[in-house]
């Protein structure tokens, strides 16, 4: 384990700290605001689609010159520049540490939008959203796949910036009441506040908040793995640390997490509450979206093959937070997945540089680079 890691404490240690964690209950807890609602549980087969398309809305990295093309069944859509014959170029894509990603599925005529994640600020996220033409008014659902704020900084600004204009009542699914926790990060030199979910923000936006701790479907066409079990040899690493408990109405509160943390004060990040939403595309097999995949890409993977009873994987992509593992953990992850064999492997945000060379070598013409705005369709 990397020991620059908050995580680098053991879990004993910090457990022992317990007992002066707030004592309320949970309605209290959120002060007068709607409980959480339950996500429809996954059960009998997964839904299945004839076609999705994954934008990357934000990422670390664009390349203007990058070519769209065809590469066996996937089609790949670039983005280069905000251009029009009348006027010069106004703005441009926007690039940080962080992720979102655009979802469009169709079953037939019937379509759905999500958004999965929010990047790290929302002058980026808006900003992106509106040069690739992303009505957020269109959205059938938010998706955060696990409670760090690269993937939810940008929330409260793109809350505010389409308030009124999201559907009445927009189901926003989490994987549960840990990632309203707020979190203490440690990376290098880098250490400190790593922020929490706004609850209030959330609800005066009339964004419904809904659990989705174990298999769900989301949206009528995509399912969510729920909690993703420690299976393989893949390490969890504890970059940041949960503060259990609400004070001055932020925070997560005790009676909505598991028992073994509810008496806890500090708790290291175990990613319990992370999930990959999925697709079954029809004939092709299961597209995995691990966004950060903190609980293991190999282990996300496996678990989303298990709550479908789908076997065959078609593309697998993402954040694989893998950039803090030593090379030699890294090449067992790539022979794993090449084990795995999905047709696509489309490393990005957390993966690193490092992973990325090692699957273009094991696994040529299967790798692709990623790219914001970038555009990745999967059809039937």
């Amino acid at each position: 384990m990397n020991d620059s890691y908050l995580g680098s404490m053991s879990r004993r240690d910090l457990l022992r700290l317990g007992g002066a964690a707030a004592v309320t209950s949970f309605g209290a807890a959120v002060f007068g605001l709607p409980k959480p609602a339950r996500a429809q549980p996954l059960s009998g087969p997964v839904p299945e689609v004839d076609r999705v398309a994954i934008r990357v809305v934000t990422d670390s990295y664009h390349h203007a010159f990058e070519q769209g093309r065809k590469v066996g069944d996937m089609e790949i859509v670039r983005y280069a520049f905000d251009l029009a014959p009348n006027r010069p170029p106004q703005k441009a894509l926007q690039n940080e540490w962080g992720l979102s990603l655009h979802l469009q599925s169709w079953q037939g005529q019937d379509a759905r939008q999500v958004l999965i994640d929010f990047g790290y600020t929302p002058e980026t996220l808006n900003n992106n959203l509106a040069l690739l033409r992303i009505d957020p008014a269109q959205l059938d659902a938010l998706v955060l796949s696990h409670g760090h704020y690269d993937h939810f900084g940008g929330l409260n600004g793109f809350l505010a910036a389409n308030k009124g204009r999201l559907k009445a009542g927009l189901p926003f699914y989490l994987g549960g009441e840990e990632c309203f926790c707020t979190r203490e990060a440690g990376v290098g030199a880098s250490a400190g506040d790593f922020g929490a979910l706004d609850r209030r923000a959330i609800a005066d936006a009339g964004v419904t908040v809904v659990f989705a701790d174990r298999p769900s479907v989301v949206a009528g066409h995509a399912f969510t793995t729920g909690g993703i079990p420690a299976a393989s040899f893949e390490r969890v690493l504890s970059p940041t640390r949960m503060k259990v408990g609400v004070q001055n109405g932020v925070g997560c509160a005790p009676e909505g997490l598991p028992e073994a943390k509810r008496t806890a004060t500090i708790v290291p990040d175990d990613f319990q509450h992370e999930q990959a939403t999925c697709f079954n595309v029809r004939g092709k097999g299961l597209v995995v979206i691990t966004s950060c995949g903190h609980r293991g890409v190999v282990n996300s993977v496996r678990g989303a093959m298990k709550v479908s009873g789908v076997n065959k994987v078609h593309a697998v992509l993402g954040g694989f937070h893998l950039a803090p593992h030593p090379p030699e953990y890294q090449r067992e992850t790539v022979m794993a997945l090449k084990e795995i064999n999905p047709d696509w492997l489309i490393p990005m945000h957390c993966s690193g540089e490092v992973f990325i060379s090692l699957a273009m070598q094991e696994m040529p013409g299967k790798t692709i680079r990623s790219s914001t705005g970038t555009r990745y369709i999967f059809s039937a």
